[in-house]
């Protein structure tokens, strides 16, 4: 990823642009990407470690973090770490790195993986999903929820946001290549939905 899409989240922070606080008609809105489905087929429980890609301030985060024995996030925006840090701070159990997910160094594995609307900005599609494979343990479950839209810019008007837009066909290709297995797919309104698991060697 590279400075534009970082200095774009700064500065969605500098316009006090944070999805944690955002009132509940654009909650709702965003929960078509993801919402309570989604993070109900993760099965989280007490026992897991759950890391989340492009952690953001933490809209999703706030919703995962109760569930489990430890959170991790990752985001490349310092400013946006900061504020998922501060939205995240009546919890222990949290650790917020701001770092690229292709080379952060995690030095752990992960019970649960799950990114939503992240993938976007990564164009090297394979190796993020054969980074995600590296890092999730045998009996741990990857959840990706991928953007209908196939447009290769975020318009913000006095921005525009270079992306690489995500297709099913090419998503499904790139889950089996990193060898991992589609365990359930679906749709929502605005995204596809992958519920993965690694592939038995």
């Amino acid at each position: 990823m590279n400075n534009t899409v970082i200095r774009h989240y700064d500065l969605l922070i500098d316009e006090n642009n944070d999805p944690v606080h955002d009132p509940k008609p654009l909650k709702d809105y965003m929960d078509k990407w993801d919402g309570t489905k989604f993070i109900d087929k993760m099965n989280i429980n007490k026992e897991k470690t759950v890391l989340e890609i492009g952690v953001g301030t933490g809209r999703l985060a706030i919703r995962v973090v109760p569930l489990c024995r430890r959170f991790y996030g990752v985001d490349i925006s310092p400013k946006t770490i900061e504020r998922a840090k501060e939205n995240l701070s009546a919890y222990k159990n949290v650790e917020l790195i701001c770092n690229d997910f292709l080379v952060a160094d995690f030095e752990r594995e992960f019970d649960i993986i799950y990114s939503s609307l992240t993938f976007m900005h990564i164009k090297d599609k394979q190796r993020a999903f054969d980074r995600v494979r590296e890092i999730l343990s045998e009996t741990g479950k990857f959840i990706l929820s991928i953007d209908k839209n196939q447009s290769n810019y975020i318009d913000m008007n006095t921005r525009k946001i270079r992306i690489y837009p995500d297709s099913a066909y090419k998503t499904v290709e790139y889950i089996k290549n990193a060898k991992l297995k589609i365990e359930e797919q679906y749709e929502t309104e605005f995204a596809y939905v992958f519920i993965c698991i690694k592939m038995c060697e």
